[in-house]
Formats: C-alpha cells, sequence, structure tokens
C-alpha cells in the first residue's frame, strides 16, 4: 500500500552502456622475409675442351664445359673463383652485385698457360754435337685427360764427306712419344746420329707430321 504524500522512486540499477566501436578500414600487410640481394654470375671456358670442375672460394660449386656455362647465383660480396684441371689451377677475383651480372671466362688465362686449346705438339728447339742432332719436341695436352701423343719429327741436313770432301745433304727421321697428363706439357727429346764427316748445318729447320692422340 503507497503511503500518501510520499514520492518513492524505484530502486533501480542502471547497468554502464556498452562502449561502442566504430567502424575502421584495415588491412593487414605481409611480413617481408628478407630482402634479395644476390646476383649472378656464368663461368664459361670458351672452345676448350672438357669438363672442369669449379670452386668458388674453395667450396666446390660445379663443373664447366666447352657446351655448357656454369651459372650461379650468390649473395653479394667479393670472390675467388677457381678453375681446375689436373693439378693446374685459374683463379680470378669477381665483385658480385645485387642485379647485376657478371662473366668470367677462363680460356683466356688457359690460353696463357698452354697456348692451345686443342692438343699439340711443337719443336721446343734444336741442336747438333758433331754428328749428333738433338731436337726438343714438346707435347702440350690442353685437355683434362692423361693423352698418348706421338708425332713423326724430320730434319734436313748436309755435311762434308770425308773421302772425296764433298758436301752431301741428307734427311734425318724419327718418332717421339710421351704420355701427357691433363693440362700439362712435356719434351721430349729425340737424337739422330749422323753419317761420318765434318761442317754439319741444318738445311732447314726440323718439322713435325702425323701428330697423333689417344
Amino acid at each position: 500500500m503507497e503511503t500518501p504524500g510520499r514520492n518513492l522512486t524505484p530502486d533501480v540499477s542502471l547497468s554502464p552502456s556498452p562502449a561502442i566501436t566504430p567502424l575502421v578500414n584495415t588491412m593487414t600487410l605481409p611480413t617481408p622475409v628478407g630482402t634479395d640481394t644476390k646476383g649472378k654470375l656464368t663461368v664459361s671456358v670458351g672452345a676448350w675442351l672438357g669438363e672442369f670442375p669449379v670452386s668458388v672460394d674453395t667450396i666446390y660449386v660445379g663443373d664447366v664445359s666447352t657446351d655448357k656455362p656454369l651459372e650461379l647465383m650468390l649473395e653479394e660480396g667479393n670472390y675467388t673463383v677457381e678453375l681446375c684441371c689436373n693439378m693446374r689451377c685459374e683463379q680470378e677475383s669477381v665483385d658480385i652485385r645485387f642485379g647485376k651480372q657478371r662473366i668470367i671466362d677462363f680460356s683466356e688465362q688457359l690460353k696463357r698457360d698452354l697456348k692451345f686449346a686443342l692438343p699439340t705438339a711443337q719443336i721446343a728447339g734444336y741442336r747438333q754435337d758433331y754428328n749428333q742432332m738433338m731436337i726438343d719436341v714438346e707435347f702440350i695436352n690442353p685437355t683434362p685427360t692423361p693423352l698418348v701423343m706421338s708425332a713423326d719429327v724430320s730434319a734436313g741436313y748436309s755435311y762434308i764427306e770425308t773421302t772425296n770432301y764433298k758436301r752431301m745433304s741428307g734427311v734425318a727421321r724419327g718418332h717421339a712419344t710421351a704420355t701427357v697428363n691433363g693440362c700439362e706439357r712435356t719434351i721430349q727429346t729425340v737424337r739422330f746420329f749422323l753419317p761420318n764427316g765434318y761442317g754439319y748445318v741444318y738445311a732447314n729447320v726440323p718439322t713435325l707430321t702425323n701428330i697423333t692422340t689417344v
């Protein structure tokens, strides 16, 4: 029952209004995993025949051959690139930079040391000692595999015989052979014994023919 003259206010506990969060257009960006700092390096051997191992800072990275250059992606920095053929090794320094291509052609270094891209032989020297003729034959093997190499040697000469003192002429012929390791060169000396006489002279420079490899 309500008491007259008394204004009663109901005991009402008001709960606080929930906070209103405004709508925001958001986009989550992926976190970068790192910046690519690699550069491209191509290693080749030009016309050199064979397959050669390549290392970068003493770490083997693959083989390069005549028809198949070696392509590498390296982090930025300075490197020493090495190509080996048997016991002979050639080195080249390279500075790798992002987005830049570097090319190393080892054919020039090989040509400087071996002169020829194909197996061959040449006259390295010749000399005469009384009635003997010595001819030095140099065999050159620019390939990575050992080869048995040979060549025919000939040299014209003249001399004065001791019976009628006439100058006579002749041709000395011989054969040279050698086993040559990969990317190496070796010299074989062919010795000729000439007829008895004196006044020996060379009629021409010794020549090589029938150069073969096995």
